[in-house]
């Protein structure tokens, strides 16, 4: 099960490994580890719409994700989508230039929810 970023108080310490894999329009079907921790970064009447289960808003525009971003660990896995892949890719970017090594970026609510199999929810 993913692990909302509210619960992990204090430090995230987590498994990181996804080698190869950069982005859901190149591998259709993507399996995160159970420690992945998953973003996102749409606005938060988008996620209240709906989101994909264990999800953690870290809103890109409000300024949240920017604001969380020193404080999360650039050791853990992440993997990060929005509602049409504009601003995962700008997060991803984000986290790559901060030194993040394991981030995959989901693209859209809809190619994430199809390339992980994990259920939208609200």
């Amino acid at each position: 099960m993913f692990r909302p970023l509210a619960a992990l108080a204090g430090s995230l310490v987590v498994l990181a490994s996804i080698a190869g894999c950069s982005a859901a329009g190149s591998d259709p079907s993507i399996e995160l580890s159970a420690d992945t921790i998953l973003i996102d970064v749409r606005t938060p009447s988008e996620y209240n719409a709906g989101h994909l289960e264990g999800a953690t808003l870290l809103d890109l525009n409000g300024g949240e994700f920017a604001a969380a971003l020193p404080t999360l660990d650039p050791e853990a896995e992440y993997a990060v989508y929005c509602k049409s892949g504009n601003r995962s890719g700008q997060a991803v970017a984000m986290m790559t230039e901060a030194g993040f090594e394991n981030v995959i970026d989901l693209g859209s609510i809809g190619q994430a929810e199809a390339s992980t199999q994990i259920e939208v929810v609200q």
